[in-house]
């Protein structure tokens, strides 16, 4: 199935808000740690997760650069994996950061991002399957006007 021009443009400009945003994110998270004397586990798993995710997500921000100027996505194998490990990462250090702070908080991110990755992809699904019923029925009505 070919993909639509415009929708793969819009996803390279999501991607790059996400990549960005999780950057930012991290950068933040890890600051208190820095000059920490000693951390819990907790503070440790956020650490970890953003080292590991925070180059692969900028990584990922170049290689969208390129995928934007030469107007199409990657099917690489290794950007995918990349891409997995980097929002899982974010993903996890946040959840670990916010549960260093305080456990319920980290519970709440958790159950909070689970949701928003349904909320997400429900809303996404049924943008497209609306987008389609309109561009059968506009097929349908030029066909029964010629």
């Amino acid at each position: 199935m070919k993909e639509d021009p415009e929708q793969e443009q819009e996803w390279l400009r999501q991607n790059n808000l996400i990549y960005g945003g999780l950057i930012g994110i991290g950068v933040i998270m890890i600051q208190p740690f820095l000059t920490a004397e000693s951390i819990d586990l907790s503070a440790a798993v956020c650490v970890v997760a953003f080292s590991v995710s925070i180059p692969l997500l900028a990584a990922l921000v170049l290689v969208n650069q390129q995928e934007a100027f030469r107007r199409h996505a990657t099917t690489s194998v290794v950007v995918d994996v990349a891409r997995v490990v980097a929002q899982s990462g974010a993903f996890v250090g946040a959840v670990a950061g916010f549960w260093h702070i305080l456990w319920i908080a980290g519970v709440g991110m958790l159950l909070s991002g689970i949701v928003g990755v349904a909320v997400h992809s429900t809303g996404y699904w049924r943008l497209e399957r609306d987008r389609e019923l309109m561009r059968r029925k506009d097929e349908e009505a030029s066909n029964t006007n010629h």
